[in-house]
């Protein structure tokens, strides 16, 4: 990607407290520089991240990161002298398409509306590519509409639900953009949901999010455009079948006819489980990988705020209190994942019978309480270590959840007192489940999940206890099971990202097992987009 120019300097840990205008971290970056020998006259100056370090709660400071900017890129020349703070080239990571030269005779195939899906149809299409993309669920407005059903009256459709439709999972969820991935593609893919109406804040804050209420319209606005581009959009379509033709196109069954298409870009989501089983039968290189399950933790919102910034809490730099914990002291790990402040436990069941929590948040982060996964590591080796079995694993753990919540999909619930074997706290208290309005039911939890997942969620909530005050209080409420936070199998692809011996298909996102939020999945996307677009010409200008 990177011609060896740069777009400038980059001056990191600036650590202000919070009621310093951010203005004078530009000040001292501009300094720091000429300090080091660069002319700060030939820069523009903004803060390019921006976090909070609440490590002390008397002393909570803000440590940027600025962006001093040439009008154009060049090569520089990174200062020999040592300083205060750290000082490093700053790419802002433009994309390096290639174009090829073979024209084709059909479009390109995109499978999955999910943040891979989405991000690799639109690059296609804005480059002319023309690309179909088809999704088993529905747009985001009916979509709303069925996941308005399934809360109010458990009536699920398991083809159009949290996990399936326009903007796939990540749609309802508390649309964090924060990922551990080192890419320079993170910048492209957050100035592209800005210019589909996510807030201009994303691009600098440290934990990026947009939130479900706006990244509904986000969704919506990406995939009209793809089709003002000349790409079609098809909604209530599976993929049922995939086989390569001599000419080396693809006929791809779906349940609304056959398509023939150039090249398929396969985002199919991480609770596509009948796709992975058609895949095995086809002779899809498919292996088991390790992922996680657990429950959703709620706590109220200011107490979580508290607990982090002390008396600060509440003041508007510091935003709604986050946390990341973990603890892999027994070998095996239990951590914090998905935590969605001011947010509620949503119902994300796919599949009839079966019970699945998931964090939801929208933009304000104003909901009373703030929740996350607690999820325990589990390895192959705690099932058969096959791709099914991994699949079985998960599910059969759902099954007891619907059973353990009365079989309507009310959600099993255990305050962490009683989880804790503390016989004078077992009832709810000042914290109420979310869970589709309240609809759980009490139960131990030892019932529902294995017990070697129950002995970690034990031991993670002491140990948690001891860096996040009031994590473990006897009132905070525990509602299973979360088993979605990853897809329990990978697609096995080369490295043109081809799956193995299958022709002009390029299996990427969650789904596939290479990505693990919504941003890391766009980038996979992206990915594999950009290699279809290396082999054929586009179908117009």
């Amino acid at each position: 990607m990177n011609d060896g120019k740069y777009n400038g300097f980059l001056v990191s840990g600036i650590s202000l407290p919070p009621d310093v205008d951010e203005k004078e971290a530009c000040v001292i970056a501009a300094t720091e520089l000429k300090r080091a020998g660069v002319d700060p006259a030939r820069l523009h100056f903004s803060v390019y991240k921006r976090s909070v370090d609440a490590r002390k709660k008397n002393d909570i400071r803000l440590v940027y990161s600025v962006a001093g900017r040439f009008d154009s890129p060049r090569a520089v020349r990174l200062p020999t002298k040592s300083g205060k703070y750290r000082i490093s080239a700053l790419f802002d990571g433009e994309l390096d398409i290639c174009r090829g030269s073979l024209r084709a005779s059909a479009q390109p195939l995109v499978v999955g509306m999910g943040p891979a899906g989405l991000f690799g149809a639109l690059l296609l299409a804005e480059n002319g590519y023309e690309p179909i993309i088809i999704d088993r669920g529905d747009d985001v407005r009916q979509r709303a509409k069925k996941y308005d059903s399934f809360y109010r009256f458990g009536i699920l459709d398991a083809e159009s639900n949290i996990q399936f439709g326009a903007g796939g999972a990540g749609t309802f969820s508390d649309g964090k953009l924060l990922t551990r991935i080192n890419d320079e593609k993170i910048g492209y893919v957050l100035r592209r949901f800005c210019d589909f109406g996510a807030p201009e804040e994303i691009m600098t804050a440290a934990k990026p999010h947009i939130g479900t209420d706006i990244l509904l319209e986000i969704v919506d606005k990406m995939l009209l455009r793809i089709e003002e581009l000349g790409g079609k959009v098809m909604y209530r379509t599976r993929m049922e079948g995939i086989r390569e033709l001599a000419d080396g196109n693809l006929l791809v069954k779906t349940s609304k006819g056959d398509i023939v298409a150039s090249s398929v870009l396969m985002a199919i989501g991480h609770s596509a489980r009948d796709t992975y089983k058609m895949l095995l039968e086809d002779g899809y290189a498919i292996e088991a990988k390790s992922f996680s399950v657990g429950v959703r933790i709620e706590h109220l919102r200011e107490d979580i705020d508290r607990a982090l910034y002390g008396d600060m809490a509440g003041h508007p730099k510091l935003g709604k209190g986050e946390y990341h914990l973990s603890d892999t002291s027994s070998g095996r790990g239990v951590y914090t994942f998905c935590m969605c402040p001011g947010g509620e436990v949503v119902a994300a069941a796919s599949e009839d019978g079966g019970v699945v929590v998931n964090g939801m948040s929208r933009s304000a982060r104003d909901g009373v309480n703030s929740n996350s996964a607690v999820a325990v590591s589990v390895f192959k080796n705690d099932y058969d270590g096959t791709p099914l079995g991994a699949i079985e694993f998960q599910r059969n753990i759902e099954k007891r959840a619907f059973a353990a919540g009365g079989g309507d999909y009310s959600a099993p619930m255990q305050t962490v007192g009683a989880f804790l074997g503390k016989s004078n706290s077992r009832a709810i208290g000042r914290i109420m489940p979310t869970y589709r309005g309240g609809a759980v039911r009490e139960c131990a939890l030892d019932g529902v999940l294995p017990s070697f997942i129950c002995g970690e969620l034990r031991r993670g909530l002491v140990s948690f206890e001891r860096k996040l005050s009031g994590f473990s209080a006897d009132d905070a409420v525990l509602t299973g099971v979360e088993t979605r936070t990853s897809a329990p199998v990978r697609i096995l692809r080369g490295e043109d990202m081809r799956a193995l011996g299958k022709g002009r298909i390029y299996p990427c996102g969650e789904g596939a097992g290479y990505a693990g939020g919504i941003t890391s999945a766009a980038i996979d996307g992206i990915r594999g987009a950009l290699k279809i677009m290396e082999e054929f010409a586009p179908s117009r200008d």
